[in-house]
């Protein structure tokens, strides 16, 4: 259920909402708002498309070998940094054989989920992960792609009977053991995403509704006790939204090394 729906929202499905309905009818699905047949979480799922590939654009116009700007700084960053823990890093880490060439995917994902977790920091926006849907798509691309990877490295029979163990007698025990678990994967990555960004928008949106009943309460007291008050819904907000880019960087995080862990131990056997 959605809570907020945005303008952008409104302005999408005022121009697309027909055409949207019309295909929706040709595949047989029924929308649950007729009259907001594109919900939030699509709409701004594509514009955290938009934006990362303007921003892709944009820093790729200004790379520069003699003079590197902020911009191409904060990009090398995210690649690899000292700290170890850019995209390239942690898949050389975990990947110990062509780990690099799972960059573009992983960084991909990473990046978009780092986008769609910070997009409510601006109050025309919201986050296309508080929708369980969207993190359960980006789970079930990394399920996919890291399953293809096993098998194009190990072949299908290769991959599959990696799942039994080097211990034969034990293999009927651990295969279907293995198989619960790397398939619960989807749901491990979805179910963490979902929650934690879930749960830092309803933080910081009842804290601030407490701190203006606060303010509300103490107007009706006073106008200088409600203009005293008010100071905390002003100031508070600052707090969870630095909690939230918070969550959002570190969700991003574990968006990333996971899918590296994973790819690591689905081609393991490689040589």
């Amino acid at each position: 259920m959605e809570q907020h729906v945005s303008w952008i929202t409104q302005f999408v499905n005022h121009y697309l909402g027909g055409a949207a309905l019309v295909l929706l009818a040709a595949l047989h699905i029924h929308p649950n708002n007729p009259k907001m047949p594109i919900p939030e979480h699509v709409v701004m799922g594509l514009v955290v498309l938009v934006l990362g590939t303007l921003l892709a654009l944009w820093v790729r116009s200004r790379l520069s070998v003699e003079r590197p700007g902020s911009s191409q700084q904060i990009a090398e960053m995210l690649l690899t940094n000292p700290m170890g823990f850019g995209i390239r890093d942690l898949l050389d880490e975990n990947v110990h054989h062509g780990g690099r060439k799972f960059i573009s995917m992983v960084g991909s994902i990473g990046l978009f989920v780092l986008l769609a977790n910070l997009l409510s920091v601006f109050p025309v926006f919201s986050s296309a992960t508080v929708n369980a849907s969207v993190p359960l798509a980006c789970a079930s691309l990394v399920f996919i792609y890291f399953v293809y990877q096993g098998m194009r490295t190990q072949g299908v029979l290769g991959y599959i009977k990696h799942f039994a163990g080097d211990i034969r007698w034990l293999s009927p025990l651990i295969f279907p053991v293995e198989i619960i678990s790397t398939m619960a994967r989807v749901l491990s990555l979805t179910v963490r995403l979902w929650a934690n960004i879930l749960a830092s928008d309803l933080i910081y949106g009842i804290f601030l509704g407490l701190f203006a009943g606060m303010s509300t309460w103490g107007w009706e007291k006073s106008p200088v006790l409600g203009v005293v008050l008010a100071v905390f819904p002003a100031i508070i907000p600052i707090a969870f939204v630095g909690l939230h880019i918070f969550v959002s960087i570190v969700q991003a995080y574990i968006f990333t090394i996971l899918p590296s862990v994973y790819l690591g131990l689905a081609t393991e056997h490689e040589h």
